[in-house]
């Protein structure tokens, strides 16, 4: 019962409700659990005591705990989909909407490490059509960052391969969690920065040079003839 209820709510920063923030603080607190004991190694009583509800009002939400890693998947995703477009809504300009991407995307992925190490170990463990529906969350993600690859390269008038851009990129940023140390390490924008830097210089340099040498190809053909 209690789980449809809360799949088919929808919150934005605009009409988030006090039971949206509430379930948003239970899935982080799984999310910590799952990660400290891992999916098999977790129990609804550990549940239970991470998330501050008793272990009868636990399972009045969520029938076992795939429905939790379920909700943390499915929200992550959607989430930084949200933020992502409407952050990319600000601007018209290819670099500065890669830039956007790459912010949105470091920004959330430090601020919930947990989550995402969780989504990283457990992706396989989802059931019943439930894999499915994360899967297609995460090719709809790929595909914005396709298209910003693809105007990226129309507007410049750049040779190289979106998909590989994409993968590339995602290879640069997906990992931050695993090595990131903020005593160590800058914060969220100036990795961006940083990053964004590292990324589009590669990009911009080796579509240039892919794009001139198309160019002399194409008049030492010509003068042949």
């Amino acid at each position: 019962m209690a789980l449809a209820a809360i799949e088919t709510r929808s919150s934005t920063p605009s009409n988030e409700t006090a039971h949206d923030r509430r379930l948003a603080e239970v899935l982080k607190h799984a999310a910590r659990i799952f990660w400290e004991k891992g999916y098999e190694g977790a129990s609804m009583r550990d549940l239970s005591r991470a998330t501050g509800m008793s272990l009868a009002g636990l399972y009045y939400y969520f029938e076992s705990k795939e429905d939790l890693l379920y909700l943390i998947q499915k929200h992550t995703f959607t989430t930084i989909m949200e933020q992502v477009r409407e952050r990319l809504a600000e601007s018209s300009d290819p670099e500065v909407r890669v830039r956007i991407f790459i912010g949105n995307h470091l920004e959330y992925f430090l601020a919930n490490k947990e989550a995402m190490k969780v989504l990283t170990h457990e992706d396989e463990r989802l059931k019943n059509g439930r894999g499915a529906e994360i899967r297609a969350i995460k090719r709809e993600y790929y595909r914005i960052c396709l298209e910003l690859m693809e105007d990226l390269r129309r507007v410049k008038g750049l040779q190289f391969s979106g998909r590989l851009a994409v993968l590339s990129l995602f290879g640069m940023i997906n990992w931050i969690y695993t090595w990131h140390n903020p005593r160590v390490d800058a914060g969220a924008k100036v990795l961006a920065r940083q990053m964004g830097d590292l990324f589009l210089s590669g990009v911009l340099h080796n579509g240039t040079s892919r794009r001139k040498a198309a160019k002399t190809k194409g008049r030492t053909a010509v003068t042949r003839v």
